[in-house]
This record gives structure tokens, sequence and C-alpha cells, in this order.
């Protein structure tokens, strides 16, 4: 049983690694796989529309917030080393159809057996590193610019008090 938790946990990681990835990133790994099997495009890759729902207070009603850009694709694949046939399916916001293809793919190779370790050591933590550091800096930058308002308020009082004694 907690096999599958862990096999669920890492389908998670990898699609959201995979959704998370920029398309050049995805392009860059896929050239450089050893041995890449030939694509079968079940559902070609194929940008449309979902509506997106929310809940108020996070627990409350449903209401529909508005419609997102998602592009699907599924593909099978063969060879390549792998030790049967495997499909992938994968879904990414936005309307990239390489994007949604490339994740298809490594999504299909992380389901087989004889490439999955491969692919999670080749292309999943790699790009999993890029993205935590990219998400370091951005929350670095942001933080950078945190005005600390009690400080604010203080100087602010300050200058307010002197001003009221220039008036005397």
């Amino acid at each position: 049983m907690e096999q599958a938790g862990n096999g669920a946990e890492q389908r998670r990681r990898a699609a959201r690694v995979l959704a998370g990835a920029a398309t050049a990133e995805l392009d860059a790994c896929w050239a450089a796989w050893p041995e890449p099997p030939a694509v079968d495009w079940l559902r070609s890759p194929e940008p449309g529309l979902v509506m997106v729902q929310g809940r108020i207070g996070g627990t409350g009603d449903r209401f529909n917030l508005g419609e997102a850009t998602v592009t699907r694709a599924t593909a099978r694949l063969e060879g390549g080393g792998l030790a049967a046939p495997a499909v992938g399916t994968a879904y990414v916001l936005g309307s990239d159809t390489e994007h949604a293809g490339l994740a298809a793919i490594f999504t299909a190779l992380l389901a087989d057996q004889a490439t999955r370790e491969a692919v999670l050591a080749r292309v999943i933590a790699p790009l999993e590193a890029a993205q935590l550091e990219r998400d370091r800096a951005a929350r670095d930058e942001a933080r950078s610019t945190v005005v600390d308002f009690l400080t604010v308020a203080r100087e602010n009082a300050g200058a307010a008090a002197a001003e009221a004694g220039d008036g005397e």
C-alpha cells in the first residue's frame, strides 16, 4: 500500500515539474535523451478551455471564477529502451502545444519500469532544482522590497511631532 502512495506522489511531483518547466528546458532534455523511442500521438497536443471554480472561504459554495486555456496531449511510445509500449498524458496551463507534447512524452517514459529512474534523474530532478532556484530568487527579490510599516509609522510620527514643535 505504501508503494502505491509513493508512486502517486512521484507522479504528482513529475506532473508538477513537467508542467512548470519551460518548453526550451524540456526540448533540451528530449534532444539529450540517449535512445529516443518512436512517438505515436493518441491525442495530438491541442489547446482548449476549462472552467475554473472557486469556493467561498475555501470550503463554502462553489462559484465559476472564469475560464483558463489548457493544452493536453497523449503519446504512445515504443522502442528506445522501453520494456513495453508506454502511454503518457499531460495537461499544461496555456496554449503551448510543444510543451504539452514533450510533457506527455516524459510522462510515458516515467510509466515504463526500464526508463523511470533515468527520467527521474536526468529530467525531473534537474528541472525541479532549477524551478526551486527560480522560486527562491523570486522570493528573495520580493522580500527585498518589503516595507516595515511599523517603522514607517514611527518615523512619520516623529516628523509630525517635530513639525508640531516648530509651530509653537
